[in-house]
């Protein structure tokens, strides 16, 4: 019989958490043939990344996953073989004392937000004995051998290499999102929280000699490009502006699987968060991070911390200009000065964005992780 296991997800005001969640389920069953359920408190927010799902079912079957309503009233389920809370959220009081009961035992898993910090190999898989008897073990996502890795497919870098070089399967992507390559132009993704830097930036790249095309998917960076746009009316989908050398289009919110598309079709990538942070990195093209900001700017520590792992083999040059526009992008300098730097070290960093996807992509990665550590710890 195999194995199963109950993923759970509270969807806090971003997509970051279910979206990493519901590629986790997806690949346990698609590549390690697990019976996975995944409970999701926010089912609204889950139909945006599955748009196929129904928001109204409390049980689906979605990719071979089964996607359950986490409802505050708990109804008792018998509990998984593994257990996996994600990012420090509370199970229900009921399961847990359901998961103590059981005659057989139950590994329970935190798995926790990424980090690059060097902390996390020293606490990655280290067991917490809980007062009913039950030990839980926390799970890092990470960049380094000593960490749970990062999620991949199996095929992922293979589709990734053949699309990029098919030039009609990225024209025939784009033109599916109304999107009509401009001849010689470069062309980014803005995908970002609320970011009062944005407007230094868009100056760059409208004062830029190359034209940019500027993709902007649905997201709560709309509201300052329309502050920066001077418009008093909220831009939709399919609307386009140009400023000087900038094109701005204004994209659809797109299933995970397109989303990657559209990173591999950019020369750049302005991402947020952590879902779509790590997708941009298999993409293999340059890209900036917009880190979600916490207290007591704790945030800046996991930048810096990747920032100093991910320029390591960078030249003095390309290591200060990728930094500096990072810092900038995240409150911390001139956002175009920055810029400026980028792109006059720009083939060394687009070599190395390669390069780093490669070296990430030979580590073992976090689905096929979280099995073997079951699988070690049975």
């Amino acid at each position: 019989m195999r194995p199963s296991w109950d993923i759970f997800c509270s969807v806090v005001d971003n997509y970051g958490d279910i979206g990493v969640t519901w590629r986790l389920a997806r690949q346990l069953v698609a590549e390690h043939g697990l019976a996975v359920r995944l409970w999701v408190d926010d089912l609204g927010a889950f139909v945006r990344l599955c748009p196929q799902a129904s928001e109204e079912s409390e049980r689906q079957l979605q990719q071979g996953v089964e996607v359950c309503r986490w409802r505050r009233d708990w109804q008792p389920v018998e509990p998984a073989d593994v257990v996996v809370e994600a990012f420090a959220c509370t199970l229900p009081q009921g399961y847990v004392e359901a998961m103590a009961a059981r005659p057989r035992k139950v590994l329970w898993l935190n798995l926790e937000y990424l980090s690059a910090e060097v902390w996390v190999e020293g606490c990655h898989g280290l067991p917490s004995l809980q007062s009913n008897g039950l030990q839980k073990f926390f799970f890092f996502p990470g960049f380094t051998a000593g960490s749970g890795g990062l999620l991949r497919e199996r095929d992922l870098l293979f589709s990734r290499q053949s699309f990029q070089a098919d030039p009609q399967a990225r024209a025939g992507f784009l033109a599916s999102l109304g999107v009509r390559r401009l001849e010689g132009a470069r062309l980014i993704s803005l995908f970002a929280y609320e970011n009062s830097s944005l407007a230094g930036w868009l100056d760059a790249l409208a004062a830029d000699a190359c034209r940019t095309q500027l993709l902007v998917p649905e997201g709560r960076i709309l509201g300052d490009l329309q502050a920066w746009l001077g418009e008093s009316a909220a831009l939709a989908v399919g609307d386009r502006r140009q400023r000087g050398q900038l094109q701005v289009q204004v994209l659809p919110f797109v299933s995970q699987d397109r989303y990657d598309q559209l990173l591999w079709s950019c020369d750049f990538n302005a991402v947020r968060g952590e879902d779509s942070f790590v997708r941009a990195q298999w993409a293999a093209r340059p890209l900036l991070w917009h880190i979600y900001r916490q207290e007591e700017a704790v945030h800046l520590d996991k930048l810096e911390a990747f920032l100093t792992l991910y320029t390591r083999d960078l030249s003095s040059a390309a290591a200060a200009a990728l930094s500096g526009l990072w810092r900038a992008w995240n409150g911390e300098g001139d956002v175009a000065a920055s810029w400026r730097a980028v792109l006059r070290e720009w083939p060394e960093l687009a070599a190395h964005a390669e390069r780093w996807c490669l070296e990430q992509g030979a580590q073992t990665d976090l689905a096929a992780a979280l099995v073997q550590f079951y699988l070690n710890w049975l």
